[in-house]
């Protein structure tokens, strides 16, 4: 994929995801900010008109419930008050996307998702043949994580990461995250005048995580500038660019194409779609450290084997998706483990003509095969 021009313009971008966050869609008093949410909804009808398929990701509904329930702390005190503000404001959120939407002539389609929806393999590719269909329907779909049923422990926690996945399902080009920064810096600009803006970033590593700000500064959303790269490293590593702009202006799409600033964070090679979902996951059973030897191997494409592993953490099945570390604690591959984690243990450090001995089978020769690892 060739390096990105700025604004995603259409035909380069065919497929856009665009974020919205909770702080730019719902003002103080809890009311959506329709004279700004009318000036977005006229920068996709733009795109769409000139051949451009958009899916909108949006916050906005616990936000919207909190202020209808009267619930404190903008509804989040609790996951049942969160629960709650969000099974009433995603009413008032779809009405006003559709009515927008509709007085431009797009028809738009809602789509509520669970982290399990997209972390389970076949409930993640159901979803990314309804996004292929109603894309090829010439609709909209409006999707958000389903908040009144997700739970503390599976859920997506902020819409960043969430669009990002929603990107790799829908084998989108690019996603844009509209923030309350256009950019990523070096530091957080709201308290660093010094802080330097950074435009275009081709790899995600240590020096581009520890500029990061885990704040978010409404008080309403619940992702920072943390999760706003952590959703970079899943829409690249699946081949998708990604790039945060200001969403305080008016037609903030437009902003950016004619000269605003933003960031983007550029496309990594694409991956084999089944790999591309196996890194891109957000939840994992158990760990695997590995030994140096190992680690090497793993980097030159190979599968992982028993005698190279030097520690097993968790509690997981055959067919679950492990993490596997690095000697130094770094996470350098996700895969599928081909044995349970007590027969993992039970086999870590051994070669596998041991394997029968210790177990009174060999089934299989390595712990987690290449073809069902992805490096990240």
């Amino acid at each position: 994929m060739t390096h990105p021009l700025p604004g995603f313009p259409p035909p380069q971008i065919r497929r856009l995801v665009i974020k919205i966050g909770s702080a730019l869609l719902v003002d103080p008093a809890g009311q959506v900010r329709e004279d700004w949410l009318r000036t977005l909804v006229a920068d996709i009808a733009a795109r769409k008109a000139a051949g451009q398929q958009i899916i909108i990701v949006s916050s906005g509904a616990i936000a919207l419930g909190a202020r209808r329930l009267n619930l404190p702390k903008g509804g989040r005190g609790s996951l049942e008050d969160a629960q709650a503000a969000a099974a009433t404001g995603q009413i008032a959120l779809s009405q006003c996307w559709a009515s927008l939407l509709h007085a431009q002539g797009i028809t738009a389609a809602q789509m509520l998702v669970t982290l399990d929806d997209l972390e389970h393999r076949r409930r993640y590719l159901n979803a990314s043949a309804t996004l292929d269909r109603l894309m090829a329907l010439d609709v909209v779909p409006v999707v958000n994580e389903n908040d009144s049923v997700a739970t503390a422990e599976i859920r997506f926690g902020d819409n960043d990461r969430l669009a990002a996945r929603i990107g790799q399902a829908a084998r989108a080009d690019a996603v844009v995250l509209l923030s309350d920064v256009d950019g990523l810096y070096s530091a957080n600009p709201h308290v660093d005048a010094n802080a330097m803006f950074i435009e275009r970033i081709e790899t995600i590593d240590a020096r581009i995580m520890a500029m990061a700000d885990g704040g978010s500064a409404s008080g309403m959303g619940s992702g920072g500038m943390t999760s706003k790269i952590e959703a970079a490293k899943i829409a690249t590593g699946a081949g998708t660019h990604l790039a945060i702009i200001s969403g305080k202006i008016d037609a903030p799409l437009s902003h950016w194409e004619q000269g605003g600033r933003g960031s983007i964070f550029l496309a990594a090679p694409v991956r084999r779609a089944r790999k591309g979902w196996l890194a891109g996951r957000l939840t994992v059973r158990g760990r695997i450290t590995v030994d140096a030897g190992a680690e090497r191997a793993l980097s030159k494409g190979n599968s992982l084997l028993p005698a190279g592993v030097a520690q097993v953490d968790g509690v997981f099945a055959r067919g679950d998706v492990v993490d596997i570390l690095a000697p130094d604690g770094r996470v350098i591959a996700r895969g599928l483990s081909e044995y349970d984690s007590t027969d993992a243990a039970k086999i870590a450090g051994r070669r596998s003509e041991d394997i029968a001995a210790l177990l009174g089978t060999m089934p299989r020769s390595v712990l987690v095969h290449r073809d069902h690892m992805a490096l990240v």
